[in-house]
C-alpha cells in the first residue's frame, strides 16, 4: 500500500469528500439544445402591389378630352407610359389625338404590376369630292367661292395647336382644294399685338404650319402650299379686347397666284 492510500484511509474525512466529488462528475449528462427556445425572428415578406387605371369616356372624338383615374396599393412608384411618374393615386385629365393605349406600372417593396386602359380617338375622315375631270381640272375659281370654303382657322392664345374648330376648317379646305387641283395657296400666320415682335413672328410662322401639316394630312400636295409669318405687323382688329385679338390669332388662307 503506498502512501497516498495510508493517508486516505488514515483521513476517513479527505476520503468521503473525494468520493462525493467523483459521483457528483460522473453523474453530470450534456445538455441539449432547448427544443422550445426561440430563434432569430424573421421579417415577413413584403406584400405585392395592386394596380388599377380606367379612363372616362373610353371613347372620343378628336380634340374632346377623357379623364384618367388610377389606384393602388403597395406601391411605392407609379409611372404611365406617355405621362411619366404620378402620385400612387390620382386623376388626370388628357386629351389624345389618336386611339391610345395607358399603360400604368406600378412598383413597391413587394414587386411590379401593371395595368391597361385604351382610349378610342373618333378621327373625322374629309368629305371625298367628286372626282375632277378636263373641265375643271385647270379651274381656278373665284376668290369669293375660295374664301367660302376655305376658311381662316383661329389659335388660342400664346398657342399654334390647332382647335376641334380649326381641325374641321382644315378638313374643309381640303376637301375644296382637292376638287380644284390647279389652286396653289400662301397661308400667313398672324398673331395679337402683344408680347416682342421677334416673338410674334416664331409664333405666326409656328401658327402658319400647323395649318399647313393639316392640309398635307388630309392629301393636299406640300408643293401647293407656301407660308409666310406676319406676326403682329398686320391686324385685323386694333382694339384691345379679347375678341379682337381673337380675330388677330389666325392662319389666313389666300390664292397664290
Amino acid at each position: 500500500m503506498n502512501v497516498v492510500a495510508t493517508r486516505l484511509f488514515k483521513s476517513p474525512v479527505l476520503l468521503a469528500s473525494l468520493l462525493t466529488l467523483s459521483l457528483a462528475t460522473g453523474c453530470h449528462k450534456k445538455q441539449g439544445p432547448d427544443p422550445n427556445s426561440i430563434g432569430p425572428a424573421t421579417a415577413p415578406p413584403a406584400p405585392a402591389p395592386t394596380a388599377s387605371i380606367t379612363a372616362d369616356p373610353l371613347s372620343i372624338d378628336l380634340g374632346q378630352s377623357v379623364v384618367l383615374n388610377w389606384r393602388s396599393q403597395n406601391a411605392n412608384v407609379v409611372t404611365i407610359d406617355g405621362i411619366g411618374q404620378v402620385n400612387v393615386n390620382g386623376t388626370q385629365t388628357v386629351s389624345p389625338s389618336n386611339s391610345t393605349n395607358f399603360h400604368l406600372t406600378a412598383k413597391g417593396d413587394g414587386g411590379t404590376v401593371e395595368a391597361n386602359v385604351r382610349v378610342t380617338v373618333n378621327v373625322p375622315v374629309a368629305p371625298t369630292p367628286p372626282p375632277a375631270d378636263a373641265s375643271t381640272a385647270g379651274d381656278m375659281g373665284t376668290d369669293a367661292a375660295f374664301h367660302q370654303n376655305v376658311p381662316d382657322v383661329f389659335f388660342d392664345y400664346d398657342s399654334y395647336d390647332l382647335r376641334p374648330d380649326a381641325t374641321t376648317a382644315a378638313s374643309q379646305a381640303a376637301a375644296y382644294l382637292t376638287a380644284h387641283p390647279a389652286i396653289k395657296i400662301v397661308i400667313g400666320g398672324y398673331c395679337d399685338d402683344r408680347g416682342s415682335a421677334e416673338y410674334n413672328l416664331a409664333l405666326g410662322e409656328n401658327r402658319a404650319n400647323s395649318a399647313k401639316s393639316a392640309l398635307v394630312s388630309a392629301g393636299i400636295a406640300a408643293s401647293r402650299i407656301r407660308v409666310v409669318s406676319f406676326g403682329k405687323e398686320k391686324q385685323f382688329c386694333t382694339d384691345e379686347t379679347e375678341s379682337c385679338w381673337q380675330q388677330n390669332r389666325r392662319a389666313q388662307f389666300s390664292i397664290d397666284r
